[in-house]
């Protein structure tokens, strides 16, 4: 019996979450039948070549997903808000990397190995949660299995690939003023990014914190079915191309133990424990960059909390925290019998 294959549409095919897509439909030998790219008008009618095959961009707007079974959105929640509704009474599965809906209490945003189960009920939308967010679960989620998490305090590392390419163009065009002597522009961020630091992303709230910080403790909460856990999280800009670090101290319900907190780890299929402090042996975002794991180390008794551990976690933003965590779980839905293709259900 032959497999059943996919028409797959990729919506903001020309971002660098898009692009990752289009890589990974290729490297993990997606079922395609046929990929089909979405961007903006002006890039509609554009050709691109990617893995020996051509591409003619298509325009992202109401009416061009009737037979596509399954849409990746990849291009802000503005368009997710604006056509995701289009796809999904056309009969396609929309999963989004945007903000837009992941709160929605109809709208499952799932982490394939933290609750696959959200997956088999859905309204045909499936949320992908925030970069950081997903990067840092690789290493609290299995801790809060063994010990029953309460209180998490977090400080992020997030790489300018997170704001897309004109950021990543922006640092290397700074380093290379900086190297040639000539003044140092900026544009993309607030403040210089070369040789620097920015404790800030996205707009700041009333109470202080920023949008992605608030993000980091409502997907949290959401997604381990915590809804009362306590987190406080600074998420920073840091002067590295690409993938995220998170430092995590967390306070459990019950005592805990490093050679159970290592062994869980270890064990857990969304992490690499890489915790050696005599060899100095970590995690660090060039080691994990384009890695399908994240990287879990520097695990020690925290002193300031009860029952406390603090840990280091390193994972690609461009894969596990947006397109292969939401590859992972149209992959997962396959397997599952959760996905069928509509040329297979209208057959005769």
């Amino acid at each position: 019996m032959n497999k059943p294959n996919y028409v797959v549409g990729i919506v903001g095919a020309t971002g660098a979450v898009g692009q990752e897509l289009v890589r990974l439909m290729h490297e993990r030998n997606f079922p395609l039948s046929s990929l089909r790219l979405f961007a903006s008008a002006r890039s509609a009618g554009k050709t691109v070549e990617r893995f020996g095959k051509k591409f003619v961009i298509e325009e992202a707007k109401p009416g061009v997903f009737a037979d596509v079974d399954v849409a990746f959105f990849a291009a802000g929640g503005s368009v997710t808000r604006a056509l995701a509704t289009d796809a999904v009474k056309a009969g396609c599965l929309v999963i989004d990397k945007s903000s837009a809906l992941r709160m929605e209490p109809n709208v499952p945003l799932v982490i394939p190995e933290i609750n696959p189960e959200k997956l088999r009920n859905h309204d045909g939308i499936i949320a992908n949660p925030n970069c950081s967010t997903a990067i840092m679960l690789m290493g609290l989620w299995p801790l809060h299995q063994a010990f029953g998490v309460k209180r998490v305090i977090i400080s992020t590392y997030q790489s300018v690939s997170g704001t897309g390419a004109e950021a990543v163009r922006e640092l290397e065009d700074q380093i290379q003023s900086y190297v040639a002597g000539r003044p140092i522009a900026h544009k993309v961020y607030p403040y210089q990014i070369a040789f620097n630091c920015i404790p800030q992303i996205d707009s700041f709230d009333a109470n202080g914190y920023t949008g992605e910080e608030t993000k980091m403790a409502q997907e949290s909460r959401k997604i381990m079915g915590l809804p009362n856990l306590k987190v406080s999280a600074t998420t920073v800009r840091v002067p590295v191309v690409r993938a995220h670090s998170i430092s995590v101290s967390a306070e459990f319900e019950r005592p805990v133990d490093l050679a159970k907190a290592r062994a869980a780890i270890a064990a857990f299929p969304g992490a690499e424990l890489v915790d050696d402090p005599a060899n100095r042996k970590y995690p660090t975002p060039l080691d994990f960059a384009e890695k399908v794991k994240c990287g879990v180390g520097r695990l020690r008794i925290d002193t300031a909390f009860d029952n406390g551990l603090s840990f280091w976690v390193s994972g690609d933003n461009l894969w596990k925290g947006a397109a292969m965590n939401a590859v992972q779980n149209a992959e997962l839905m396959i397997r599952e019998g959760l996905l069928k293709p509509k040329a297979a259900l209208t057959a005769v």
